[in-house]
């Protein structure tokens, strides 16, 4: 089956949602879902400039799961979310932890603020885990104005927590020194 990528749908400023119905392309909905594809493009990014191993394969299980909740949030009606969109579930949540817990054993304890950088691949981690918060934001806003599964919120805030660590796991792999933060430097 093939179909255009173009469709002019959204030449006037709306697009469609899961299930036909139209809003406007700055609509809290539409900011909540597209920043997680923000966020699963950049956690695409990461996993390409890493080697072959543990990490890509985390980051491959993120990305399947942050489409999972882009599915969510973009289907407004309950009862076709129940039955057709993939969830995130309480096990996401405790692997993202498993993950977190795994990576930070092999680490120093943080002594200091670390900054952002020293390698792209770090910078890019960190990349992820703002975006990550940001789309946390757009779905507690969205929250304001219809029902959220508040497992949506935790996913996002532990995703963030995994990011850290995992910038500084991807550091202490590749033997790349983290830039600790001076103050009043």
């Amino acid at each position: 089956m093939s179909f255009k990528i173009y469709t002019r749908g959204g030449d006037k400023g709306k697009t469609s949602l899961f299930g036909g119905k139209r809003v406007l392309k700055d609509h809290d909905r539409i900011e909540a879902y597209g920043t997680v594809d923000e966020l699963n493009s950049f956690t695409g990014l990461l996993r390409d400039l890493l080697a072959e191993g543990e990490f890509r394969m985390q980051l491959y299980r993120i990305q399947n799961k942050l489409f999972d909740l882009g599915s969510y949030l973009a289907t407004p009606d309950a009862n076709e979310r129940e039955q057709q969109v993939p969830k995130i579930k309480q096990e996401d949540i405790d692997w993202l932890e498993k993950c977190i817990d795994e990576i930070d054993g092999e680490l120093k304890p943080l002594a200091n603020f670390i900054l952002p950088g020293g390698d792209q691949r770090v910078s890019q981690a960190h990349i992820c885990r703002t975006i990550c918060r940001r789309a946390e934001r757009r779905v507690v806003t969205l929250g304001h104005e219809v029902q959220i599964d508040p497992i949506a919120v935790k996913f996002l805030n532990r995703l963030s927590d995994y990011f850290f660590i995992l910038g500084r796991g991807i550091a202490h792999q590749y033997q790349i020194e983290e830039i600790q933060w001076e103050k009043d430097s």
